[in-house]
């Protein structure tokens, strides 16, 4: 846990897009100095009850959330090492016995036959 950034939470910026401010949503075209006051309280209004609503969510989910991810990661983790992997393993090993015959009859029955088809060919002269 001492590699945990408290203070940059994330710093590989893959929540940018949910940076959210009040100017990002409420926005007036003119100034009406008669509504300072109510603007001055909606900012604050809007900005506690969106740190309080997120610090409510995050304490009431997120150990749960983050247990559950834990739990999915560490399953992808274990199929991937434990089947995933010995699988590709065997249908290599599998495949390539296959692959042998395949190159094997190539060669011998394939090959010659191109190889003809392709000096007759080359006889003919564009004229």
């Amino acid at each position: 846990m001492s590699d945990l950034d408290l203070i940059n939470r994330d710093p590989n910026n893959l929540n940018d897009h949910l940076s959210c401010h009040f100017e990002d949503v409420l926005a007036e075209p003119e100034s009406t100095h008669s509504l300072d006051c109510v603007w001055t309280m909606s900012y604050g209004c809007f900005n506690c009850w969106k740190n309080c609503c997120y610090k409510m969510m995050t304490l009431c989910c997120g150990a749960c959330i983050a247990a559950q991810l834990g739990c999915e990661f560490a399953y992808i983790s274990f199929i991937h090492i434990w089947c995933y992997t010995p699988s590709f393993k065997i249908l290599n090993i599998n495949c390539g016995y296959t692959k042998k015959i395949y190159g094997l009859y190539i060669k011998s029955f394939l090959e010659p036959c191109c190889e003809a088809c392709g000096l007759l060919f080359s006889a003919f002269k564009k004229q």
